[in-house]
């Protein structure tokens, strides 16, 4: 016999978690006694707030592929969580987000931070449920953990009444997961997708999704130069492809690029492999035509409910992206010179002009090109600022990406976090602005508490610069609400144990990243940016000044 929390977390160690992220609750205690007995296997991560707890569950399924696990107690712990479910749920990533419930004999009273989480997180997450018996345990959890990685990969949230934890069970942990075979595609289909590709005059290839393997990758990417096909990948995940190729686009992300809108608008046929039609990744859905585009589209994805859902394409196919790839056999097509505008386009977004700032990140994305090593984890937030890691970076193989699609400010600390508690020995870079970064600035010191010290950069413009973007192209000279009084974050960071410096000069950056890199407790960088220097290539002045002559010509 063992109580319900103990039959739980044995249960995750059999299907191989290793960490959990969270803040401590009393509705979850037997799982936290549980988990007394599991360290060195399965540990519990201890987070400040339960939205960084999520953001890390979030970003460790995103890089790892298995599902990141969050625990978080009932109320006020699960609605600070909801971030990350609903990150994790527009970045596809599988995620479990356990929390704590009232006793099943207080159920519907309102009780003390009672929630009906299925009509709560039911919209928000790929699913969610509530344990009603300890017997069930077993059942629930293979379920949900299935859940999260098959289809579609996504959050599931698994709410756990007090009395199903502490209950007695002689119910059997699971032994392991299961094994699940990745769809692979309808033979006669593929035929159909080489054929229309091969009569295509302008191919190109749409990829995204986080649930590929190194393998899938490589298949991709040797078809596509094989076949001299460009590639573009959807918002944030520039990753999933070497940046270096010569097939390599660009990406449909913020700050879309001429250059890659071409790619796919002239497209006559549209690969469009393991992702979904987001609104960024469609130029706000105008990009193709809804619901019947232009272009030919080729919609493969390993979830059916993806096909289809906005646009209607000339051939879909249900199958996963890996076995997808696997498959395919290399077309030729008299396309060669279109490749290389796309691939020529994209080389011309690096050649940016002096950016009107005391540290100039022009330079200093140059600089971590050339220093950083080709395993580098990236991550960011959201803000202006993204551009520098998302646009100016190349990845390599072997690098990776992590932001939100969401578009979710105070991502890029946790996720930094999580990555380094997954990859201690590997280099992780947080990009951050100054608004960003204040939105989980306690995580450093779960960071300090983990031994998972990234190096942070924060690019501080005193302002939140998205939103004073918009202000100043919508209601130019009137700024409200967008300015900050930030305080001394170097002062700060070593309070939390970091190495930190301000960096007041481009010139002075290279040193102090060496000394970021050296140091062995993570490091802040406070990077002094003008607020002048709004977008890398557009002043802050000229998107003003650019706004009131539009106003005075209406």
């Amino acid at each position: 016999m063992r109580n319900g929390g103990q039959l739980l977390v044995e249960s995750l160690v059999a299907l191989g978690a290793t960490r959990a992220f969270g803040v401590p609750g009393e509705s979850y205690l037997a799982v936290l006694d549980a988990m007394h007995d599991t360290q060195g296997r399965f540990d519990f991560v201890l987070c400040r707030n339960e939205g960084g707890a999520a953001f890390m569950a979030a970003a460790w399924g995103k890089l790892t592929g298995h599902p990141g696990i969050a625990l978080v107690t009932r109320g006020p712990g699960v609605t600070n969580a909801s971030i990350g479910i609903h990150t994790a749920m527009q970045d596809s990533a599988p995620m479990l987000v356990f929390v704590g419930q009232v006793g099943t004999d207080m159920k519907g009273r309102e009780a003390f931070q009672e929630l009906d989480y299925r009509a709560v997180f039911g919209t928000m997450a790929k699913w969610a449920v509530e344990i009603d018996h300890a017997d069930r345990i077993p059942e629930i959890l293979s379920r949900a953990w299935i859940t999260a990685t098959t289809g579609r990969p996504g959050p599931v949230v698994v709410a756990l009444p007090e009395d199903v934890l502490s209950g007695l069970t002689a119910a059997a942990p699971l032994s392991g997961p299961a094994r699940i075979a990745e769809p692979a595609p309808d033979p006669a289909a593929l035929t159909d997708a080489l054929a229309l590709l091969s009569h295509a005059q302008r191919p190109a290839i749409l990829l995204g999704g986080c649930n590929w393997t190194a393998q899938g990758r490589a298949a991709l990417q040797s078809f596509a130069e094989a076949s001299d096909i460009p590639v573009v990948a959807a918002l944030r995940y520039q990753d999933m492809i070497d940046n270096h190729s010569p097939v390599y686009a660009g990406d449909l992300g913020l700050g879309l690029t001429a250059g890659v809108r071409a790619t796919l608008a002239e497209a006559d046929v549209v690969l469009a492999l393991n992702t979904r039609f987001g609104e960024i990744s469609t130029e706000g859905y105008t990009l193709f035509t809804v619901p019947t585009p232009a272009q030919k589209i080729i919609h493969v994805h390993a979830s059916s409910l993806e096909i289809g859902k906005i646009y209607i394409p000339t051939l879909g196919i249900p199958a996963g992206p890996n076995a997808f790839a696997a498959a395919l056999t290399p077309v030729k097509g008299p396309w060669s010179e279109w490749r290389k505008r796309a691939r020529a386009a994209y080389e011309a977004t690096f050649d940016l002009p002096p950016q009107p700032s005391p540290v100039d990140m022009a330079q200093v994305m140059a600089h971590l090109q050339s220093v950083l090593p080709d395993d580098v984890i990236l991550t960011n937030g959201a803000g202006n600022f993204t551009a520098w890691p998302n646009k100016y970076f190349r990845f390599g193989p072997h690098a990776r990406l992590l932001g939100p699609q969401s578009g979710a400010m105070g991502y890029g600390l946790p996720a930094a976090i999580a990555a380094k508690v997954a990859h201690p020995d590997r280099t992780v870079v947080c990009f951050a602005g100054d608004g960003d970064i204040q939105m989980n600035l306690p995580e450093l010191a779960t960071a300090m508490q983990a031994g998972a010290q990234p190096i942070v950069l924060i690019l501080n413009n005193g302002m939140y610069g998205t939103i004073r973007a918009h202000q100043e192209k919508n209601f130019p000279t009137r700024v409200s609400g967008t300015t900050l009084v930030n305080p001394d974050f170097p002062a700060l960071a070593r309070a939390y144990g970091f190495h930190a410096e301000r960096v007041s000069a481009t010139t002075d950056f290279p040193a102090a990243f060496a000394r970021a890199l050296a140091s062995k407790t993570g490091a802040v960088l406070d990077l002094d940016i003008s607020p002048e220097a709004l977008t890398p290539r557009q002043t802050l002045s000229q998107m003003r000044a650019k706004a009131l002559a539009e106003k005075e010509t209406k």
